[in-house]
């Protein structure tokens, strides 16, 4: 997966996303929520003191730029239990 930065607001509220040197504009909402995922498949030991791994995945609608006028575009990016960088999993309409 291709790791991408998330700038956020003051709140935390993520407002662009850098990928492959272009910035996508946050235009809606974004949707968050925690996934269990199968530790086994992403490592060779459990976290220690871990009795589950969840990863966090955003949802965001980004268009390109700062254009208005730019189709929506709609990335589902994750980032690992231990607070790591996000990586983008999933591009809808592919033009990311």
């Amino acid at each position: 997966m291709e790791h991408v930065i998330v700038r956020t607001d003051n709140s935390g509220r993520p407002t662009a996303v850098l990928s492959r040197g272009r910035e996508w504009s946050v235009g809606a909402e974004p949707v968050r929520w925690f996934e269990r995922i199968n530790w086994w498949e992403t490592s060779r030991r459990m976290p220690k003191g871990n009795s589950g791994v969840d990863v966090e995945v955003l949802q965001l609608q980004v268009r390109l730029g700062n254009n208005s006028k730019s189709a929506l575009t709609t990335l589902y990016l994750e980032r690992g239990g231990a607070g790591g960088g996000w990586r983008l999993r999933e591009t809808a309409a592919g033009a990311a």
